[in-house]
């Protein structure tokens, strides 16, 4: 029988605006996380600052922003109008207050809800905002969403804008860092999306005067196959070209936000874009070999854009504006006259464009056969029992892409058993390698479908026809931090890279990072993943603690492993950047360099580095006694 308790007026309670901010920051902000993921909850508190300024930009106020950070602290300054000096607290301490709910001043603004600085506000340990306006100036100061200091208007000479500074609460995000990679790829781009704004960033300036071109041109890790084609029209801006890759890879932007989820416009843009090129060319080709090798970039304008959440990653909207046309004929329209014209106009793209389809198409046949016998071995080989122990996310739903699913890929049997003991089984899956897999560079996508293992991977994942059916949110390679598991690494990134590029493009891919050392008295045990971590425990327990170096994931026993892969879990992303070329990257990685790969190795192999220094250490306290 249920337990009878009392349900009174005393069991009903009104949060204030920051406490429910911080008691469900999930809901304003995503996820929280320490930095080590483009999407982590500290680069929306910067975003969410910036969209601000970015409006100001768009509607004609200021063509500069000035962003500082340092130790964590955060500044942005604009030069648009600055907020008006009797709403500067409302703005950023009342929900639903602002400026964008005036669809005349903020026609296709990003943030429309009222909550963004809001968030930021009630998720920071210091907040400060300053209003320069027409000689006067107001300014307020918070902390965890509570006023602190309210300063009173008074006069000044400085330029007209807002500037804020936050530095986000060390009880909400833990340990957290700033990534200099991530935060120059949000900047670059807003500069993409808004030719004539300079960025400047501790001191980089950031700034585009071929919007979406640009962005190809420095995003590209291949050669593309022709020029980018670049096509802007009334509310909507594409770049599109080909390369030799598999797979298709989209940047899509929705009023100045990158929705790295995609949404109704990239959808309707896949449709369009085969549509376009099969009347064009008169023949109904397979949509896979349209895109296969697709690398393009699309932004659109919408009047009152609906997102799937409040961190903006995905649009919702079917239509262009309420109760206006649809996004799937407003994109359809613009391509069927601008990209028709072009390739009409451009003999040299279209048949390079030709040419590629029909690669695609003839290496899509040769390949028909072996994929299905690889498909049917993947049946009898019963996935789920000898290499995938899946999450629970996926016994209801196989096809399921929830945020928190990860999949460690892991060699060895004591260190998937290990993992699989210690995992989260809601959320996190192993699959587990029988050794060091083929090296794949240079070959075709025909050995993913006759290597039993690559096989049985590209199984598990469920991204034979792309990352549409991608069924974990982070890939995560396990392996041991000596020289045989760097290999391992390697050849499983050359794997990706070959063969599933935008997977990795897409932020898909990590490595774990686990520790190197334990160092524990009798109160306390400290785990450290380099070799000043570890002084540093040392000198912390005092004394003379117990010092464990793990020589590889195997020695970690489920117990402890359950620490390094629940919420304090260190992954460092694999990321392509603007300057690494993947044919080159491929080739000093897994080509016949080898005495360059081994020197490589082992410079960036943190335990051979932390077992010298050990050993070096040791032969020192001998000679001392």
């Amino acid at each position: 029988m249920a337990e009878n308790t009392q349900y009174t007026e005393d069991n009903i309670r009104s949060l204030e605006w920051h406490e429910h901010i911080r008691l469900r920051p999930g809901m304003y902000i995503g996820k929280l996380g320490d930095g080590s993921t483009s999407d982590d909850g500290i680069y929306v508190l910067l975003k969410e600052i910036l969209d601000n300024s970015i409006d100001e930009f768009v509607m004609g106020n200021g063509k500069t922003i000035d962003i500082t950070i340092k130790d964590g602290t955060v500044s942005v300054r604009d030069y648009g109008r600055g907020i008006p000096l009797g709403k500067v607290i409302d703005c950023v301490s009342k929900i639903n207050t602002g400026g964008k709910y005036d669809s005349r001043a903020f026609k296709k603004s990003v943030g429309l809800n009222g909550v963004g600085t809001k968030a930021v506000n009630a998720l920071s340990s210091y907040f400060k905002v300053e209003s320069f306006r027409d000689g006067e100036t107001k300014a307020a100061e918070f902390a965890k969403g509570n006023i602190t200091k309210d300063y009173k208007v008074g006069k000044t000479d400085i330029k007209n804008g807002t500037a804020m500074t936050f530095i986000p609460d060390e009880s909400i995000f833990h340990n957290y860092q700033f990534r200099a990679q991530y935060v120059e790829r949000l900047l670059w781009n807003y500069a993409y999306l808004n030719s004539g704004l300079t960025i400047v960033f501790n001191g980089q300036k950031f700034k585009s005067e071929n919007g979406l071109r640009d962005l190809l041109t420095n995003n590209m890790s291949e050669d593309p196959l022709y020029p980018i084609i670049h096509l802007k029209g009334e509310d909507i801006e594409v770049a599109i070209t080909h390369t030799n890759s598999y797979g298709e890879e989209y940047y899509s932007f929705v009023n100045g936000q990158y929705t790295t989820q995609g949404g109704t416009h990239q959808g309707a843009f896949r449709e369009a874009y085969v549509k376009v090129i099969r009347d064009f060319f008169q023949k109904d080709y397979e949509a896979v070999d349209v895109r296969s090798g697709i690398v393009c970039a699309v932004a659109v304008k919408v009047i009152e854009p609906v997102f799937e959440s409040q961190t903006k990653t995905k649009l919702g909207s079917n239509e262009i504006e309420p109760n206006g046309k649809s996004m799937k004929a407003f994109v359809l329209e613009f391509l069927q006259k601008e990209l028709d014209n072009f390739l009409h106009k451009n003999s040299e793209h279209s048949q390079a464009l030709l040419k590629k389809i029909l690669q695609s198409e003839r290496e899509r046949k040769e390949l028909a056969g072996i994929a299905k016998l690889a498909r049917e071995r993947a049946k009898k080989a019963n996935l789920h029992n000898r290499k995938l122990r899946d999450c629970k996310v996926h016994f209801a739903d196989k096809h399921a892409l929830a945020p928190e699913t990860t999949l460690f890929i892991t060699e060895g049997d004591s260190a998937s058993g290990s993992i699989t003991i210690s995992r989260n089984v809601q959320t996190q899956a192993v699959f587990s390698l029988k050794g060091k897999p083929l090296n794949t560079y240079g070959l075709t996508k025909k050995v993913v479908y006759e290597n039993e293992e690559f096989n049985l991977l590209q199984a598990a994942l469920d991204i034979e026809d792309g990352l549409d059916t991608l069924r974990y949110n982070k890939v995560v390679i396990a392996t041991d931090a000596d020289v045989d598991g760097m290999h391992i690494r390697l050849l499983m990134i050359t794997f990706f890279l070959q063969f599933f590029p935008d997977l990795v493009k897409s932020g898909h891919l990590y490595v774990l990072s686990t520790p190197l050392f334990r160092v524990r008295n009798k109160k306390e045990t400290i785990y450290c993943y380099s070799d000043v971590e570890r002084q540093n425990a040392i000198a912390k327990l005092g004394t003379k603690p117990e010092i464990t170096r793990f020589k590889g994931l195997g020695e970690i026993s489920p117990d402890e492993f359950k620490f390094f892969i629940g919420e304090d879990i260190r992954l460092e992303p694999v990321v392509i950047g603007k300057e690494s070329h993947l044919k080159d990257m491929l080739e000093f990685y897994m080509g016949k360099n080898t005495p360059d790969r081994q020197e490589f190795i082992i410079k960036n192999l943190k335990v051979e580095k932390d077992l010298a220094l050990e050993k070096k250490e040791e032969e020192t306290e001998e000679e001392v006694a």
